[in-house]
């Protein structure tokens, strides 16, 4: 998702004063999957292995590792914060249960992995979020919601597993940096004599 980008073109004139969303499309197709059909987080886990959607070793993804890196990206590049990685609260989604999914149905809950980031918070952790509410979506999708001083909530969604958004979101950024470096060359080149 083009969430920087966003932050800092489009919205260059917003003050934002908060981003929450889901970083990590394995861990919100594991809670999907365990919402949706029962599953436990085991064969939930092991069906997005099949389908390509977590590594053999899922640790980064199901452990809230991949979220909390990006979440402290999204805080440096964003909230012109100095963090880094271990500055993230974290908490992954190892410990969900098909009790747990359970319970929160019965509340007209969802649980899902929510990375925050405002000038005083920085945490990953699972949370209950309303049936119908944008955090809410199921699959592989990410969320990006931010809150801005005129325009309120911006949300993005995209997919945020598997090789090709993977790909996609690769690309977008090496392109980002060239841009970045040729803006910079060209700025040198005006300012020499």
């Amino acid at each position: 998702m083009p969430v920087i980008n966003l932050s800092r073109e489009l919205l260059m004139g917003e003050e934002i004063y908060s981003l929450r969303g889901i970083l990590n499309g394995t861990c919100n197709f594991i809670l999907h999957r365990m919402k949706e059909e029962g599953l436990s987080f085991d064969f939930a886990l092991r069906e997005a292995q099949e389908l390509g959607y977590a590594e053999t070793d899922p640790t980064y993804d199901i452990d809230g590792v991949d979220s909390a890196c990006k979440l402290a990206i999204l805080a440096n590049a964003i909230f012109d914060r100095d963090v880094t990685y271990a500055d993230v609260i974290r908490t992954g989604i190892r410990g969900i249960n098909e009790e747990a999914i359970a319970l929160a149905g019965e509340q007209k809950k969802v649980i899902r992995l929510i990375g925050e980031v405002s000038k005083d918070k920085l945490e990953v952790s699972p949370r209950l979020v309303p049936a119908g509410h944008p955090l809410s979506i199921g699959g592989t999708l990410n969320i990006a919601q931010l809150l801005t001083d005129l325009a309120g909530d911006v949300t993005v969604v995209g997919r945020g597993a598997g090789r090709m958004e993977t790909a996609s979101a690769l690309l977008s950024d090496l392109l980002a940096i060239l841009k970045d470096e040729e803006a910079r060359r060209e700025a040198k080149c005006r300012s020499m004599p």
